[in-house]
């Protein structure tokens, strides 16, 4: 939500259609008109305050709606086309840009597309990562299978009342989970396997949600079946020659935390300004080596978050009894109920992973030996420690510290004292877009611990001090002209990989 604030597109998400009343808590249960086993309260978004640390709090807007309005936001672009239909064939790539062969699937005409960088968004099965023969290294988790459903009126026809999603335990273990999706007519089964693939041509859809339900006089309708693999993977290399990869061609996790699209996002921030700077100019050798070296480590922590997550689901004692209602199935459904709520408490409050990752030994931030801050999943401690995401703070005019950043460098200075001179003209000398904003809050000055903080583009810090009497150095280095980090775009041809 704070990337779709920086894009202009929070409100329009907000206000996609999810109802803001809808209570968005956690059942464990054995069906949605069986037995209770436990029960975490959340709130409705409504009534979900904003946590003090960031401007924006969390919203649901499913895929469905999310989609079409960032594809309007791009059409809105007047330098972006969007091509659908169309099928990239393969790609070659020289020292000054990438040469990519494209199929129009309507009409079978061939394209071809010359850019300076390619870059492979096309998923966890990229085609583009297979090309550059980068391998992914992990494991395989599970095979599941999403069912999407329409039932109107679902939350008044069970005993669980409403909530953001129920966790279904049976005989077996955790065999599955029932989410909302729009708030009222549309859910998602997920029927969880193991390591084996399903038996999909015996796979009835009915009988599993009629097994969630609980109830066989509850009308619905199967809208979609669609089998998928839970894994945790990574890929080698971020990048070959001018070619990078982004989201889940690079990396793959459990869904459990929702940490999946959060990390591709944050990727695209993390590169957007690098591209900027090589294409401009004012890039050094080192700036787009820096891509991997700071967002893979993030992307491991996200896929050892994820993957502790689907743990917690399937981490149950003995539970062959807990749908006897007798003494011992009460006994049963009370341990696994608390169980289950207390290790998957963290799925749902894990601030600390949303906004605190930092990009520790990234060669293009000015580390000042500052020891760091806890790395907790569930708690988020604000620092202006380089590498760190820029604190947020509301600032008098009813802007956030965050609103501040996102077009080029940002130079905070605190006190009137501030000297700020010597990294303008050591900015303007490289021609790096550099903007200063001189903040006279004391309270926001105590938050950013030092005179002069230097935020860069995608709103980490990249330097902070009470003066820069080494402001060349500073430049160079978070512009990744600093020596023993450099990226020369080697050449790899698809076609030499697939020989």
């Amino acid at each position: 939500m704070e990337l779709l604030r920086r894009w202009g597109l929070a409100q329009r998400i907000r206000e996609s259609g999810f109802p803001d009343d809808y209570e968005l808590s956690m059942v464990f249960c054995t069906s949605l008109n069986g037995l209770l086993l436990a029960k975490e309260p959340y709130p409705s978004m409504r009534d979900t305050p904003t946590p003090a640390e960031t401007p924006e709090k969390k919203q649901r807007c499913p895929q469905l709606w999310m989609q079409p309005i960032l594809a309007d936001a791009v059409r809105q672009q007047q330098r972006i086309g969007l091509r659908h239909l169309h099928r990239l064939e393969g790609f070659t790539q020289d020292e000054e840009g990438v040469t990519s062969r494209v199929v129009d699937l309507r009409s079978g005409e061939p394209l071809q597309i010359r850019s300076d960088y390619l870059l492979a968004c096309d998923g966890a099965t990229s085609a583009v990562r297979g090309e550059l023969g980068i391998p992914m290294n992990g494991r395989l988790l599970s095979y599941s299978i999403n069912i999407l459903i329409r039932a109107p009126g679902l939350v008044s026809r069970h005993r669980m009342g409403p909530a953001e999603r129920y966790l279904f335990v049976g005989p077996e273990g955790t065999w599955g989970n029932l989410t909302v999706v729009d708030g009222q007519a549309i859910w998602r089964l997920t029927v969880l396997g193991s390591g084996q693939k399903m038996d999909l041509e015996n796979f009835d859809a009915s009988h599993w949600v009629r097994r969630a339900l609980g109830a066989d006089d509850i009308p619905f309708e199967v809208l979609s079946v669609d089998p998928w693999r839970r894994s945790e993977m990574l890929a080698d290399s971020y990048a070959r020659g001018r070619v990078l990869l982004v989201g889940d061609s690079g990396h793959t996790m459990s869904p459990t935390g929702g940490m999946g699209m959060n990390t591709g996002m944050q990727e695209v921030l993390d590169l957007g300004w690098k591209l900027e700077g090589a294409l401009h100019g004012w890039a050094g050798p080192g700036l787009l080596a820096s891509y991997e070296i700071e967002r893979k480590p993030i992307a491991a922590r996200n896929i050892g978050f994820s993957t502790q997550n689907y743990n917690a689901w399937r981490d149950v004692p003995d539970t062959r009894q807990v749908c006897d209602e007798t003494p011992e199935g009460v006994r049963i459904r009370a341990e696994v109920g608390k169980r289950l709520a207390d290790s998957t408490r963290v799925e749902w409050e894990s601030l600390g992973l949303q906004i605190g990752h930092r990009y520790e030994g990234s060669p293009i931030c000015v580390p000042d030996g500052t020891p760091p801050t806890a790395d907790d999943y569930s708690i988020y401690v604000p620092t202006s420690r380089p590498g760190s995401r820029a604190p947020h703070a509301w600032l008098a005019d009813g802007r956030s510290t965050l609103d501040l950043f996102g077009r080029g460098f940002v130079l905070l200075a605190f006190g009137a004292g501030a000297n700020t001179q010597q990294l303008e003209q050591a900015f303007a000398h490289r021609k790096v877009p550099l903007v200063v904003e001189r903040v006279d809050d004391p309270r926001v000055a105590a938050l950013y611990e030092r005179a002069l903080v230097l935020v860069r583009p995608d709103g980490h810090v990249a330097w902070r001090g009470e003066t820069a009497a080494d402001a060349e150095r500073i430049v160079d280095t978070v512009r990744g002209a600093a020596p023993g980090v450099s990226w020369t775009p080697t050449p790899v041809h698809s076609e030499e990989v697939e020989a």
